[in-house]
């Protein structure tokens, strides 16, 4: 049990995942007692066990899953008849907790220019793990830029090898102009990040989708990405269009509407 509490404590340092899988009811003759406890690696090893056998190979997929989905769930289990699908014959009954332990989720802010800078503030601010990237490296500093988590001063075509990307990383590109986004932008969309978006009018974007297909990306990989950036809030200044874009991102994660409330005809609630 020490070395599943001492795994965990790494998780929480490095900002890894695994699913923990606990006993949490034990009735008549079961392999394990309540409070047996298995944690599971998204490259599918564990530490500890809930039972073994068949039991225990029906949690492991579990936790996969509840890696993928992010979704706890209690699973319950007879142990008395494999012909009906049981996967035991111990004649007991056992349910597991699953749940799944996940970092905050991850902004890259590729430019540290104006709005990048906003971006970076409002985002740490809404609970995202930040990383910052710019090929200039006097931007991409924490004096010129505070307030992010990490610091990447390369090629945005390079990033992919300072940077772990994942389903709950969210990928910003406030750069200077579309000849940066041409020469770094299609390492990116191999990438299993939720999502990418890029700044700048309808035009800039028709002017960078045309240099990346001259380099042969796909349409199905730019059609990944969500250009012109953001929620159409009429935003000016840097502090604005940060709220525009990092609302767009919390309605993607969320699976929001980005309707107004009142247009949903909520039930008035009055205050008392």
């Amino acid at each position: 049990m020490d070395a599943i509490y001492q795994s965990l404590a790494e998780l929480e340092k490095n900002h890894g995942s695994a699913a923990l899988c606990t006993v949490i009811k034990s009735e008549g003759s079961t392999p394990r007692h309540v409070g047996s406890k298995m944690l599971v690696y998204p490259d599918g090893h564990f530490i500890g066990t809930v039972g073994g056998g068949e039991l225990e190979q029906r949690v492991l997929k579990e936790a996969r899953m509840a890696l993928e989905d992010g979704q706890a769930r209690v699973l319950h289990y007879s142990m008395v008849d494999p012909s009906r699908g049981d996967p035991g014959v111990c004649g007991g009954q056992v349910e597991v907790f699953v749940e799944p332990i996940l970092p905050d989720p991850q902004v890259v802010i590729i430019g540290a220019g104006h709005v990048g800078k906003a971006i970076v503030h409002l985002a740490k601010w809404l609970g995202f793990r930040v990383a910052v990237s710019d090929d200039r490296a006097e931007l991409c500093n924490p004096e010129a830029t505070p307030g992010a988590d990490a610091y990447h001063p390369v090629r945005m075509s390079e990033l992919p090898k300072h940077i772990e990307f994942d389903r709950r990383t969210f990928v910003i590109l406030t750069t200077r102009g579309s000849n940066v986004d041409v020469d770094g932008l299609a390492p990116l969309l191999d990438l299993p990040a939720a999502y990418i978006g890029v700044i700048g009018s309808k035009r800039r974007w028709a002017s960078t989708v045309k240099g990346l297909k001259a380099q042969g990306v796909s349409e199905e990989k730019l059609a990944k990405v969500h250009s012109p950036i953001g929620l159409e809030l009429q935003a000016e200044t840097p502090e604005e269009i940060a709220v525009s874009i990092m609302a767009e991102i919390l309605m993607i994660r969320d699976k929001g509407t980005g309707k107004q409330m009142k247009a949903g005809k909520m039930p008035v609630v009055s205050e008392q």
